[in-house]
């Protein structure tokens, strides 16, 4: 394998990080990243599929078992996440390997979708990347959390503590998007699901379970779906904790100068 180009800082932060694994957190999350890929590629088939950033394969797995695309292949920058993703025996895998975080193993316009869901925000070269996806991909899926926002700069540890170094929002994203060649062909957003926000709060955080609690979760996210579906877009993706987009390549590079 190449050098890789990605800072020796970040890769050891990577290399062991699903090592300390927790399968029904990862699980539940892949299941919303999961459903949002379908949605937003509704009515396209896939005969060959690659996850970029694929992690522990917990998302790979989900489409795979509901029969996604024939074919599947990942790559990942830890070695950890390889061997977690080698371990669950995905139907259809047909490659799993460890990459440099830019490089693609594969020939132009091999496959017939990427998967590049939430990894862009976790990305040093971000433009780098894009541009090798739009190599060896007819179409992408990306998907990023929805970090800018109100008190962004107060919340610089909190970012850092998930590994996240880029910020977006929505129009952030489509222009990044544009600026380097890429059509959006649908896209939606999303806000965390009361299931996950649970979890979160019982588990992750180890608060004692409560039934006022779990009322006022799910009367944050009716309220906030209400006033998304009434108010238009522009308020939904205020609202929103995640955004994802399908794109193909564009026919026109956009000129700079």
């Amino acid at each position: 394998m190449q050098e890789s180009i990605i800072s020796g800082d970040y890769k050891t932060a990577y290399d062991k990080f699903y090592q300390k694994h927790d399968e029904a957190w990862r699980m539940l999350g892949a299941k919303y990243k999961a459903r949002h890929i379908v949605d937003v590629c509704k009515g396209l088939a896939f005969a060959k599929v690659l996850e970029v950033g694929a992690g522990d394969g917990s998302i790979l797995k989900i489409l795979s078992d509901n029969n996604f695309a024939a074919e599947y292949h990942a790559v990942e920058i830890s070695e950890s996440g390889v061997s977690y993703i080698q371990s669950r025996e995905i139907k259809n895998l047909k490659s799993v390997q460890v990459f440099d975080g830019y490089k693609l193993p594969f020939a132009t316009d091999s496959f017939d979708l990427i998967i590049l869901s939430h990894v862009l925000e976790h990305v040093e070269h971000e433009r780098m990347l894009l541009r090798e996806i739009k190599r060896v991909a007819k179409r992408c899926v990306i998907e990023v959390p929805r970090d800018y926002k109100a008190g962004v700069d107060a919340r610089i540890k909190h970012f850092l503590a998930y590994g996240h170094i880029n910020v977006y929002t929505p129009s952030s994203l489509r222009y990044l998007l544009s600026t380097e060649g890429f059509e959006i062909e649908n896209d939606l957003t999303s806000m965390i699901e009361p299931e996950v926000t649970r979890f979160n709060t019982y588990v992750n955080q180890k608060k004692t379970k409560s039934l006022l609690k779990n009322i006022s979760i799910a009367a944050e996210y009716s309220v906030k779906q209400a006033l998304s579906k009434l108010m238009g877009k522009k308020v939904r993706e205020q609202f929103a904790n995640a955004y994802t987009v399908l794109c193909k390549k564009a026919d026109h590079q956009p000129e700079l100068f």
